[in-house]
């Protein structure tokens, strides 16, 4: 008996000191990168240089938004996992009106681009790469808009440390690699071979890690950005006015021109009324409130409702009672985040075309708790479904006849079982799920911040003739099917919904978080979890930037052949040995990686101290500066 008194007793000490372990806040905890800190501003983003872009306009008295777009430019003409074709998306809290807004700067599908179009080249999607991938560009609009509309400076003060990299700029082994890796598709269209493989049959035909990278058409195009701000300012117009006379150009003038020449002649859709046709739209995002913080997210066009979802639906456990990273929260994690992803799958789309996506419904608490009591506490579901969220919206679902018939895995998808997947299919699978953006995020000492996730025109790209510009390979992300989201079908002028996804979080009306990350179908996955790890757990940004993440795939990938792998779970390697097991008890399959936190960026504003924390992950090449 006293032996087991003994036992008893250093179990419960055990237990106890676990729980206060993973509850306890961590802020003396050892990182990989130092913490960032910041009295005036600071920049974080995808690239060094990109974030000292971003300084360097800060430096000149501009602010958050100055900063943001000159580091979205910046990393738009280094590739980082985008270009100039692709697409912007920001919220932007604006201290002089205390609101939240939102930007949507994502293309459209352009004339022809219609389900049939495709089916009668025999694909069941978009193709990945090449012409037909491409949305109309967006980048350059959300830049312009964003900078007219909020921000200080000109558009020549912004874009000229892009225009110097356009000029020349050492290039960095990570894109030197992926150029290589990709050289044989770059070699099919002859804008990107030329600008591009720039040693034509050499064993390395992209440049040199460190070598100096000129793109002088691109460089020309920037130029005829400013050239025609430069011109209406000396026409009498106003700051705001002059940009967008710039914005015109692209959309409307010999910029366009040239685009939509540039793209047809390589075998796309664009027209220049697509170009002229389309805009930027200033949007409400849409929030929750977790606990007292209200959590900001553009709506259904992206995915960023999905975390929205998940936060509500976990709000109802006790998390931090469950310890950070235990089986049980591994688990009501993803059970959550398969409820809200499966929702996503379904209902998610472009909120400008019918038929109107019910965020109401989706957003309410009530049908938050009635999607929680599907959890089951001991096992993963590999069939968790969309819910019905009309009826909490005064509404009646008009899809339930494809809703019933509707299954969390397609139904030409590949065996349930990862184990039954070859390496190679995982390899290509993992590829296009985790598909790559950047993120840019900055603050300043008036008050301004700004997430964003840039993206779109990642290598290879086609780039548009003579502009320099690497089209967007968004449209992969439509279905062409109503039976898997009647949302989500492609239709031309229609925005497909995509991956990015910015978030602000607000603590008593003040801006408390700024972050984003990049990754595909892992970007909200990532950011839930960073989110919990400094309101649950108490971890510094810099801390939950690095923490041990999850990673689901039991949702439909936006990439590629739309395929799931249910109960797939990638965890750390210093997950426990015994929370491992409790794991495969409960039906995952596991895979470990070492750093599983993606590149989270983010910012936290310290209202105790009037100062600013900055995380930028141990995961790629994210940076940060501040001051």
């Amino acid at each position: 008996m006293r032996i087991t008194f003994k036992v008893n007793r250093l179990a419960t000490i055990l237990c106890t000191a676990a729980i206060m372990v993973g509850s306890m806040p961590a802020a003396e905890g050892r990182t990989q990168k130092p913490a960032l800190h910041a009295q005036h501003w600071m920049a974080v983003t995808g690239k060094p240089l990109a974030a000292t872009a971003g300084a360097m306009i800060f430096q000149k008295g501009g602010n958050a938004v100055d900063a943001a777009c000159a580091m979205i430019a910046a990393t738009s003409t280094m590739w980082d996992t985008l270009s100039w074709g692709g697409e912007t998306q920001a919220l932007i809290y604006n201290p002089n009106t205390g609101k939240v807004i939102g930007i949507n700067a994502l293309g459209v599908a352009p004339t022809g681009a219609t389900p049939e179009f495709f089916h009668q080249k025999g694909m069941n999607y978009p193709p990945e790469f090449g012409p037909l991938a491409a949305v109309t560009p967006g980048t350059p609009g959300g830049l312009m808009t964003m900078l007219a509309e909020y921000g200080t400076m000109s558009l020549a003060d912004v874009l000229a440390p892009a225009i110097q990299m356009a000029d020349g700029y050492p290039m960095e082994a990570e894109l030197s690699n992926t150029i290589e890796k990709y050289k044989d598709k770059i070699a099919q269209w002859p804008y990107s071979k030329r600008t591009i493989l720039i040693h034509p049959g050499e064993a390395r035909q992209g440049p040199q890690p460190g070598e100096i990278f000129h793109q002088p058409e691109l460089a020309a195009t920037l130029r005829k950005l400013v050239e025609a701000e430069h011109k209406a300012r000396a026409a009498g117009k106003d700051r705001k006015a002059a940009i967008y006379a710039a914005y015109d150009r692209f959309y409307k003038g010999d910029i366009a021109q040239e685009l939509v020449r540039g793209t047809r002649e390589q075998g796309g859709l664009f027209t220049m009324e697509d170009l002229a046709k389309w805009k930027v739209h200033i949007e409400e995002p849409v929030h929750t409130n977790y606990k007292g913080i209200e959590v900001y997210k553009l709506t259904t066009w992206v995915q960023s409702p999905v975390m929205l979802q998940a936060l509500n639906i976990l709000e109802g456990f006790d998390l931090k009672a469950m310890g950070y990273d235990s089986a049980r929260y591994i688990h009501t994690l993803y059970q959550a985040m398969n409820l809200a992803y499966a929702d996503r799958d379904f209902y998610y789309g472009d909120p400008y075309f019918p038929p109107e996506s019910p965020i109401q419904g989706l957003l309410s608490k009530d049908y938050a708790r009635e999607r929680a009591k599907l959890i089951q506490s001991d096992h993963n579901d590999p069939d968790i479904r969309p819910g019905d969220p009309y009826p909490y919206q005064g509404g009646k679902n008009p899809f339930t006849a494809i809703l019933q018939k509707w299954h969390s895995k397609m139904p030409s998808a590949s065996p349930a079982a990862p184990s039954q997947w070859s390496p190679t299919a995982l390899v290509e699978y993992d590829r296009t799920f985790r598909l790559g953006t950047t993120s840019v995020e900055a603050t300043d000492d008036k008050g301004w911040a700004v997430s964003v996730t840039p993206s779109g025109g990642w290598t290879p790209a086609v780039i548009a003739g003579h502009t320099g510009v690497g089209l967007s390979q968004r449209m992969q992300s439509f279905v062409l099917d109503a039976s898997e989201n009647p949302f989500n079908v492609l239709e031309p002028g229609k925005r497909p919904r995509a991956t990015l996804t910015p978030t602000l979080a607000l603590k008593g009306g003040k801006p408390f978080l700024v972050f984003s990350v990049q990754g595909g179908d892992t970007q909200d996955q990532n950011l839930l979890q960073f989110f919990l790890n400094v309101v649950e757990f108490g971890m510094t940004p810099q801390e939950a930037t690095e923490a041990a993440n999850i990673t689901s795939y039991q949702m439909r990938d936006s990439f590629g052949a739309h395929e799931s792998i249910p109960g797939r779970l990638t965890v750390n390697t210093a997950t426990p040995t015994w929370v491992r097991q409790e794991l495969v008890r409960m039906g995952y399959k596991l895979e470990f990686e070492e750093r599983s936190s993606g590149p989270i960026n983010a910012i936290e504003l310290d209202s105790v101290h009037g100062t600013m924390w900055g995380g930028s992950s141990n995961h790629g090449e994210d940076y940060g500066i501040g001051w």
